[in-house]
């Protein structure tokens, strides 16, 4: 009998506890909206993925952003990416600037006439609320996953804007406790990427001067369609 009463010991013992069920959409967007209206700045360590499904190619960056809402709805973003190769993004308004240091060589590109795929893009991001997102795409619950170290809810996203879905088939959101993103996806036709942030910070409050893009007096422009 003592044998017995081991062997069911044993057995209760590789059982794996309940798992706490997955927030639901609700909870989630409630998360969105609280802490949505309160972000001001964010600082990350970023690492993108990018996969090519015709190729079969995938390629990976990693490096830093830093994001601050300048009024409602307007954003002034950079990211400096070290691997593999060097090169700084500056978006601001309607412009976009990527810097190249080894070549001295710095792209403008103009997207005022491409603002309404921005904006899709920027809804998936800091500062979001779950009242944007319900107004802009269809949502679904995918579960719960560990990303980064954290625990976060899987989102689906369908944008419902014809020019947006014309240019990303859907989304995807990893969202943590507090409403923020720890994980992004986004599938644009045969391309899929990924961004994942560690080491966030919220509203800590750095000066616009982080934000700028240092530019040496050398440095060749080039204007792109």
């Amino acid at each position: 009998m003592r044998l017995l009463i081991l062997w069911f010991l044993a057995l209760l013992l590789l059982v794996p506890a309940c798992p706490a069920p997955a927030a639901t959409l609700e909870q989630v967007l409630a998360a969105m909206d609280k802490s949505g209206p309160a972000f001001r700045d964010m600082t990350a360590s970023i690492k993108r993925v990018e996969y090519v499904a015709v190729l079969k190619e995938t390629s990976e960056e990693q490096g830093a952003v830093r994001i601050k809402r300048l009024r409602p709805g307007s954003f002034q973003m950079l990211i400096e990416i070290a691997k593999p190769a060097a090169k700084t993004v500056s978006f601001e308004k309607s412009s976009v600037r990527i810097y190249y240091p080894k070549v001295l060589l710095v792209q403008e590109y103009d997207i005022g006439k491409m603002r309404s795929l921005v904006d899709g893009f920027l809804l998936l991001g800091f500062g979001a609320t779950g009242e944007d997102l319900k107004r802009n795409y269809a949502l679904k619950v995918i579960g719960e996953e560990q990303v980064a170290g954290e625990t976060a809810t899987r989102l689906e996203l369908l944008p419902k804007s014809a020019a947006v879905a014309d240019q990303m088939k859907k989304a995807e959101l990893w969202i943590t406790v507090d409403g923020h993103p720890v994980q992004q996806k986004v599938y644009l036709g045969a391309q899929e990427m990924t961004i994942t942030y560690t080491n966030v910070r919220i509203n800590s409050n750095f000066p616009d001067s982080a934000l700028q893009l240092k530019l040496p007096s050398k440095v060749k422009r080039e204007k792109m369609q």
